[in-house]
């Protein structure tokens, strides 16, 4: 008899016979909680993240009232660098984030070998972000400053992707509106991506802060903050990202071919998309490497600890399930 024979067996199972595999009701059984199982994550899932007609489309300090259509990531690179920058209400902290931006890129040793853009995603803000994102453009007249204006909060996750989903750089940058990493630090991370793929390979290199946890910049957070985020790198460790010390720093660099594969599998837009996007590289088997970088706290954080801390978990978890299910799987 066939050793799929149980599955057409109409006799009842007995439970002290070794001929029998499970029965028909205990499959279906089965098969029903795996039902209401995948129905669920499909429930707590969150909703694909949708690009409006008008979000497809940019402002600059040549295009103020007409907008211009976005470029594609499938597209080849035409630029050396996109830095994106996502922003949330940040009229207070834009100016003096892109003024030591646009300092360091327009020195006279960076402006001389690379091309860049920045683009500004401006993430459903309730102030004028948008406003004095194209007033500053117009101040800085040899930089291009694109802005995109999302008409809804996507979360700082949507507002990267979309960023990165229409750059034109070979290597694209993305880094947080408040200045807490020191831009000129992108070097750093220039010239690792330089050892690890020479050829223009996919690789990503982050920043990380791992080397600050014991300075004054970590240590003089909240208790309720620091026990916060060693609980996530805990957990961190059990998913598969152990091997990244920083998975949250706002500073992050990708190729382009990186960016390519990476970009259009994210499916996260909250705080926790870091994360997917490394497991992204790993599942591609895209090359991770992490430089110590600067770092200053900065007034004016978006982040409810308490709050986003359990999304963050709750995110985590829907993550992981769906990948082990393949609902959210990629190959290389």
């Amino acid at each position: 008899m066939s050793g799929l024979s149980f599955l057409y067996d109409e006799h009842p199972f007995h439970p002290c016979s070794s001929s029998h595999g499970p029965s028909r009701e205990t499959l279906r059984r089965g098969e029903d909680d795996k039902s209401w199982l995948y129905l669920a994550l499909i429930l707590l899932s969150p909703p694909p993240i949708i690009t409006r007609l008008s979000e497809k489309t940019y402002r600059s300090r040549k295009s103020l009232k007409d907008p211009l259509s976005l470029p594609s990531l499938a597209d080849a690179a035409s630029i050396d660098l996109s830095v994106i920058i996502p922003a949330y209400n940040e009229t207070s902290r834009l100016p003096s984030m892109l003024e030591t931006t646009l300092d360091h890129l327009n020195s006279t040793s960076i402006r001389q070998t690379r091309t860049y853009e920045l683009i500004i995603i401006d993430d459903g803000s309730k102030d004028d972000t948008s406003a004095l994102a194209l007033k500053l453009a117009q101040q800085h007249l040899n930089s291009d400053i694109r802005v995109v204006t999302l008409e809804k909060n996507l979360g700082k996750g949507g507002a990267v992707r979309h960023g990165m989903l229409h750059a034109r750089g070979n290597r694209l940058l993305m880094v947080d509106a408040d200045g807490a990493s020191r831009f000129e630090d992108l070097e750093l991370l220039w010239k690792k991506m330089d050892e690890l793929g020479p050829k223009n390979e996919p690789t990503v290199v982050v920043g990380s802060r791992a080397h600050l946890v014991k300075t004054e910049a970590v240590v003089k957070r909240s208790v309720l903050r620091n026990i916060l985020m060693y609980g996530l790198h805990t957990i961190l460790r059990i998913v598969g990202v152990g091997h990244i010390r920083d998975t949250q720093c706002g500073f992050k660099l990708f190729s382009r071919r990186a960016a390519q594969q990476i970009f259009p599998a994210q499916h996260l837009a909250t705080w926790i998309f870091d994360v997917e996007l490394l497991l992204l590289a790993k599942q591609l088997g895209i090359p991770v490497a992490e430089v110590p970088v600067q770092w200053h706290e900065v007034a004016g954080s978006k982040l409810n600890v308490v709050k986003d801390s359990l999304q963050m978990l709750r995110d985590l978890l829907v993550l992981r399930a769906n990948q082990l299910t393949g609902r959210w799987k990629v190959s290389p």
